[in-house]
């Protein structure tokens, strides 16, 4: 079995906007109340995932929800007075952000050697907490073959759990065993601490992991504080490499050296305060990056174009070029949509290590897939939507049958 490293990225959903509804995740709240545009949003998304293809790797996606959530509407008794963060909970687009989809433990580490998938609860946010039954049914899908894949529940809601976001895999190569490292925070900060440790080890125990393959690491309570409301835009790992702020986690140097006892070949790529300063790091999202492993073996860092437009970052990025490091491509991509509600490349896409023959095809971008997806975002998906749309009857018929065109030229209609 070839197994390799699939990004399936979230198509962002035709109801995106920004509502401000994620505590602690600075960039949604400073733009709350400002109009989105989703056709350009799910556009950018599509670029990225065109030029990840053209550089010969292999591409999946996940479709937007079903929004509005009329179910979720019905439970909470909605109607035309209620609180409009409530409402707009019901039409959030937050599941484009697959990096919190799920868990993910490719079949190398596992006991019974089966890829494994856990979605995430995400109970700390109501517009997330209602994700993870109608992704469930989508990752059942995709990853229908029970030879190769177990597709599980979320963890009980008394454990918060963000999903790949707090979880990172060091290995050799995709296809060997590797070291599962989870990462959780500590309530205490002004911002909650969305992964609870007992959360990850339950992900940890559903997919037969090996305890001596994996570590538990506490994020620092400053990076959370700062924004970082969740591990990923602080530290990404891949293969052996580990490219992580100084301020990542709360004993720094203590996380290295429980790694190291677990994977004695890790590098780490550590970007240090004085270089780029915690808050600088979180504002343009240079740790929330694609760190990906090219065909010829070199690592490439997909990084947002906000890091080229800071001089701090973009001095460092070029100094660790200059260098012998592992990383030796840093390719800069337009996601402002995305990232002004929180999300930047690694946000978008959830890695999934399996051979690409044991996926549903349907779930798999080839150019011409691609261009038709394109083409539906381009003609249907709303050019602006303002803050006063949220809610209306108008909109909720435009949202609903621009997913349903997409769901059918996709050929994905059993998840309308």
């Amino acid at each position: 079995m070839a197994l390799a490293e699939i990004n399936f990225d979230g198509i962002v959903g035709p109801s995106h906007n920004y509502a401000g509804l994620s505590l602690g995740n600075i960039a949604s709240a400073s733009h709350k109340g400002e109009p989105s545009y989703p056709r350009a949003a799910a556009l950018q998304g599509i670029a990225k995932m065109r030029a990840n293809m053209e550089l010969g790797l292999t591409q999946g996606f996940l479709l937007p929800l079903p929004r509005p959530n009329f179910g979720l509407m019905r439970e909470l008794a909605l109607d035309t007075s209620s609180e409009p963060a409530l409402i707009a909970a019901a039409w959030s687009a937050s599941s484009m952000w697959t990096a919190n989809a799920a868990t993910v433990s490719p079949a190398p580490d596992t006991a019974d050697g089966r890829c494994h998938l856990t979605p995430a609860n995400l109970v700390t946010m109501l517009h997330r907490g209602q994700e993870w039954r109608d992704t469930k049914r989508q990752l059942a899908l995709a990853f229908a073959d029970t030879r190769h894949f177990a597709v599980h529940d979320a963890v009980p809601a008394s454990f918060g759990d963000e999903g790949a976001a707090n979880h990172m895999r060091l290995c050799e190569s995709h296809s060997a065993a590797g070291v599962e490292v989870f990462v959780y925070g500590q309530q205490g900060s002004r911002f909650p601490a969305r992964q609870h440790e007992q959360a990850s080890r339950a992900v940890a125990r559903m997919h037969g992991l090996d305890p001596a393959a994996c570590v538990f690491i506490e994020q620092n309570p400053a990076a959370i504080a700062a924004g970082a409301f969740h591990n990923d835009v602080v530290a990404v790992a891949n293969q052996r490499v580990l490219f992580t702020h100084a301020r990542a986690f709360a004993d720094q140097q203590g996380a290295y050296e429980a790694i190291r006892a677990a994977f004695p070949t890790l590098e780490v790529v550590e970007v240090p305060e004085e270089a780029v300063s915690l808050e600088e790091a979180i504002r343009t999202y240079l740790f929330n990056a694609q760190l990906l492993t090219l065909p010829d073996g070199t690592m490439a860092l997909v990084v947002p174009g906000e890091c080229q437009e800071s001089p701090a970052v973009w001095a460092w990025c070029e100094r660790m070029l200059a260098g012998n490091g592992p990383i030796r491509k840093v390719i800069p991509v337009d996601v402002r949509q995305s990232m002004a509600n929180g999300g930047g490349p690694a946000c978008l896409r959830l890695r999934v290590v399996a051979d690409p023959a044991t996926v549903d095809p349907r779930f798999l971008f080839d150019e011409p897939r691609l261009q038709r997806a394109e083409s539906v975002i381009a003609e249907m998906w709303p050019e602006q939507i303002d803050p006063a749309d949220i809610g209306s009857e108008t909109l909720a018929k435009t949202v609903i049958e621009a997913r349903e065109a997409l769901l059918g030229v996709l050929a994905l209609d059993e998840l309308a």
